[in-house]
């Protein structure tokens, strides 16, 4: 059997695509004790961006540089939060 490690580094070298699929079937596969209405909605959400990534309305940017513009926010909204 593989590590995580291993396979979390298998898992990232497949095309986008595959990994949005594999994410979904993970998500699927869990048990939530969450309201079936609350569950519903974040399903259907993470399937319409799923579907305007694969339809090319958006082009997604790597994990790394949305954090980054992100905390670059942070200085703008200190005094607001």
């Amino acid at each position: 059997m593989q590590s995580i490690e291993q396979l979390t580094k298998e898992i990232l070298s497949l095309p986008s695509v595959s990994r949005a699929l594999l994410a979904e079937k993970l998500v699927e596969s869990l048990e939530f004790d969450t309201d079936s209405t609350i569950q519903v909605a974040w399903v259907t959400e993470a399937k319409r961006r799923r579907d305007i990534v694969r339809n090319g309305s958006i082009t997604p940017i790597p994990g790394e540089e949305a954090l980054a513009q992100v905390r670059s926010l942070r200085p703008i909204f200190r005094d607001v939060l």
